[in-house]
């Protein structure tokens, strides 16, 4: 069966391996040798997901998307991939980019964005050549300025190839078509079915971890971020793939069949 995507979710083809990437935070060179690590073990049939948080906190941001999409061009030059083989969820650090771009429609726009930038924001503003001063007093003068302000931001990224492409194919959650596998950012509402989780994937890290499974019949869930840091754990129900990239740790990326269980790992 093919792979289907929609604009929040992501129907991955089951039976094969399927390699997941926690956060990278904007640490390129990291991503890269992970990627040389996934390239050596990639067998036909592998499928890989990125599990959000690509940007923030690191100072190679935008050297970690042209990474990214250099990757992708690779992975789909191998016979018989299929586009949808590479999947690319919404982390806390792209979703708060994303609101970024409705900030003139904010109440306390200045706050808000303050409030942003201490998450990691300011990283990826500076990687498209904004300090942190200067976004500021751009979001004092109104909500007219505040819009071209955000125009120029665009403008700016617009000038990395394949980035505002990339960012815009994110999806909240992925999940394989045998409904065996759900893969998620962070976090996730136990109460509530899949589709209406809305902010949970990244916010909701402390419900998911007090689910009882089973959770909608999936057989494991797996998520790229822990913001208490606790560590790669890939063989509990809900799988942890967060070395602690972007906070002195490890970048990690995991491989599963298509049972759930890890085949392996790779740190960088």
């Amino acid at each position: 069966m093919g792979c289907a995507t929609n604009e929040r979710f992501v129907t991955i083809r089951s039976g094969g391996r399927i390699w997941a990437v926690g956060a990278i935070h904007g640490e390129a060179s990291r991503l890269a040798e992970l990627h040389a690590g996934i390239e050596e073990r990639f067998e036909a049939g592998d499928r890989i997901v990125y599990l959000g948080n690509f940007l923030g906190l690191g100072r190679e941001v935008a050297a970690t998307i042209d990474e990214m999409v250099a990757f992708r061009s690779a992975l789909l030059a191998v016979p018989h991939m299929n586009v949808c083989d590479v999947v690319y969820l919404r982390g806390s650090q792209e979703e708060m980019w994303q609101k970024l771009f409705r900030l003139h429609l904010s109440v306390g726009p200045a706050d808000v964005l303050a409030w942003m930038m201490d998450r990691g924001v300011r990283e990826t503003l500076a990687a498209y050549g904004w300090g942190a001063v200067q976004a500021q007093e751009r979001v004092t003068n109104g909500s007219q300025e505040i819009a071209r302000w955000l125009s120029e931001v665009r403008g700016r990224m617009e000038l990395y190839p394949g980035h505002q492409e990339l960012l815009a194919s994110v999806r909240q959650a992925a999940f394989t078509d045998d409904g065996a596998l759900l893969f998620v950012n962070s976090g996730l509402d136990p109460a509530r079915p899949i589709d209406t989780q809305r902010d949970a994937f990244w916010w909701g890290a402390d419900q998911l971890a007090q689910l009882t499974p089973p959770y909608a019949e999936y057989k494991k869930i797996i998520r790229g971020f822990d913001p208490s840091q606790g560590g790669v754990n890939l063989d509990d129900y809900v799988a942890t793939v967060d070395g602690g990239a972007g906070f002195g740790g490890t970048l990690t990326a995991a491989c599963f069949d298509s049972e759930g269980r890890a085949l392996g790992r790779i740190d960088a």
